[in-house]
């Protein structure tokens, strides 16, 4: 249980990863209030505890408030609209931490905005889905104020198993672009290695199962096991979201003048994926694009195989 000197916690936005964060957070026993557009999303944690704040601005005079949205347009709406924004009212809280993944240029304006009113701000988005959200198993990069990090590290350490201080301003979104870039190319890479098994007579469980097992496994290669193995590509994350953040990596790379030719290649089988169809499934349909390449056509293996994600 959380301890009696805990600030209050305020948090906006209950999509697939909101809510499962705040309700760890809940579970964990602290005073939390939510606010989500679409009010039904917040009478879960209701039920288990939470407060639900009818407006934004009734968050204001929370100590910590978090936030987790979609995009960077999304991220300007909640604190910087003129008509209900966190950071625009007659009050603000001491510090806010944002999760979502959004811009550099966005999170430097939110930012900006934070310290004129005297308020904290950390950029600390995470990595994972809902379920590994639920399960524990998030990570967290965080940069900003040392010293507010330091006091809100116990609440962000509820939210996963690591977190990793990065230093100061937007290091902590550059971290995440970069995180997001990786995750698409090992996806592609396996695609194309399931497809090679497919084409010389291997299961997808077989290689998956010794993968899995060895130096190269991973906790997100066993969560996409049954995607590849079973083409189950209900949406965790979809390869419109992954375009976005490929295309700020890029951005940042043309900036710096650095060369990322195979990630350059992903980011156009990411588009191709959208094109043929994927945009509302999950990003693994990169695998059914290595197939369509290939000459290949995909069966679901019927496989008994375990995402890893057991909840805590």
């Amino acid at each position: 249980m959380a301890e009696q000197n805990n600030p209050t916690v305020g948090w906006i936005g209950l999509g697939n990863m909101g809510a499962p964060l705040a309700g760890r957070l809940v579970r964990a026993g602290y005073d939390v209030a939510v606010w989500n557009r679409t009010a039904a999303k917040a009478q879960p944690l209701a039920e288990r505890g939470a407060v639900v704040a009818p407006t934004i601005r009734d968050l204001s005079s929370r100590g910590v408030v978090f936030s987790m949205v979609s995009t960077s347009a999304d991220l300007e709406q909640v604190m910087l609209d003129p008509d209900g924004g966190l950071l625009t009212g007659d009050t603000a809280p001491d510090v806010v931490v944002d999760c979502s993944t959004v811009s550099v240029e966005t999170s430097g304006r939110v930012r900006d905005a934070a310290a004129a009113r005297g308020v904290r701000f950390l950029a600390a988005p995470v990595s994972g889905n809902g379920k590994v959200a639920a399960a524990g198993k998030l990570s967290v990069v965080c940069s900003g104020d040392a010293d507010a990090f330091a006091e809100v590290r116990p609440l962000i350490e509820r939210l996963g198993r690591s977190v990793t201080y990065v230093g100061d301003g937007e290091t902590a979104r550059l971290v995440k672009i970069y995180h997001n870039l990786l995750l698409g190319i090992y996806t592609e890479a396996l695609a194309e290695i399931l497809v090679l098994a497919e084409k010389s007579g291997v299961s997808r469980r077989a290689v998956m199962d010794f993968i899995n097992g060895s130096v190269m496994g991973s906790v997100f290669s066993q969560y996409k096991t049954p995607s590849l193995v079973n083409l189950d590509f209900h949406p965790t994350f979809t390869p419109v979201l992954l375009r976005k953040d490929f295309d700020l990596g890029l951005a940042e790379a043309r900036r710096t003048e650095t060369p990322m030719p195979i990630t350059t290649l992903t980011r156009d089988l990411v588009e191709s994926s959208i094109g043929r169809g994927f945009a509302k499934d999950d990003f693994a349909t990169l695998l059914l694009v290595a197939a369509a390449n290939a000459g290949v056509t995909l069966e679901s293996e019927e496989a008994d195989v375990s995402d890893g994600l057991d909840p805590e």
